[in-house]
């Protein structure tokens, strides 16, 4: 069964490809493969959502001490009838809570383009109380679907401890005209394809190890949000077609 609450501590970092690969090298005694995916590889396609004020980007771009994203998330290839993934996500300072419960795909836009208030207890779910949750968020937001993200991810488990992961996030897309998320994973680059972004995810506090690996391969934290880095290239294409510019794309 898929973890439905998460509450952890998430530290960013922006590296190359080459820092990467020594990175792999480095956590390999001290790592292992994600279970998901073929030897922890798989991709990762999520669908966002925000309202016409882009109150959800003005939040996470203004780093308030409490801020929250909703979306609807599949992994690697998916039908209709495959499982979807519906999560709120929330920071609260640096602690990142997450609720997330599993439904159809289909389930999922059957809902999304119900009228007026929905009735979820109607939807076959795995969590009644976490969907109830979305379902209020959404409403109280006036969510609707923005964009979609993906990218290509590894993800490693420590040997020793099973409150740490790393993921290293790559070929990150982004797109705004094809919202249906089994499409897949396809889009517009808003990273340079030559760099990486790495998370650690912890529950209490980085150890040492991996400290001094991070130093010693000088990779950079970097705060950045997906979703604010992939809505302002889409806004600025959308400006650019507009008045007929072109579009600067930065590494």
């Amino acid at each position: 069964m898929a973890i439905e609450f998460f509450t952890r501590r998430e530290q960013k970092y922006l590296i190359t490809k080459q820092q990467y690969e020594k990175m792999i090298l480095h956590l390999s005694p001290h790592m292992r493969p994600d279970l998901n995916g073929q030897d922890g590889f798989y991709s990762v396609t999520s669908l966002y959502f925000d309202n016409d004020e882009g109150d959800i980007y003005y939040e996470t771009k203004n780093k308030l001490k409490f801020r929250q994203k909703l979306r609807l998330r599949i992994y690697d290839q998916a039908t209709l009838n495959d499982r979807a993934f519906f999560e709120i996500k929330q920071k609260n300072r640096k602690v990142v809570h997450k609720r997330r419960m599993v439904l159809p795909l289909r389930e999922a836009y059957d809902y999304l383009g119900s009228l007026g208030m929905p009735n979820v207890d109607a939807y076959q779910t795995s969590n009644q109380q976490v969907f109830k949750e979305i379902d209020s968020f959404k409403q109280l937001y006036r969510l609707k679907p923005e964009m979609i993200v993906s990218y290509d991810r590894q993800a490693l488990h420590g040997i020793n401890d099973d409150d740490l992961r790393i993921t290293f996030d790559m070929n990150l897309r982004c797109r705004k005209d094809d919202l249906r998320v089994e499409n897949g994973p396809y889009g517009m680059n808003f990273i340079d394809p030559n760099l990486v972004v790495l998370e650690v995810k912890v529950t209490d506090s980085i150890p040492l190890w991996l400290t001094r690996i991070l130093q010693k391969l000088a990779c950079e934290n970097r705060s950045a949000s997906k979703y604010c880095t992939s809505y302002e290239l889409l806004h600025q294409m959308n400006l650019a077609q507009t008045y007929h510019e072109p579009v600067l794309i930065g590494g």
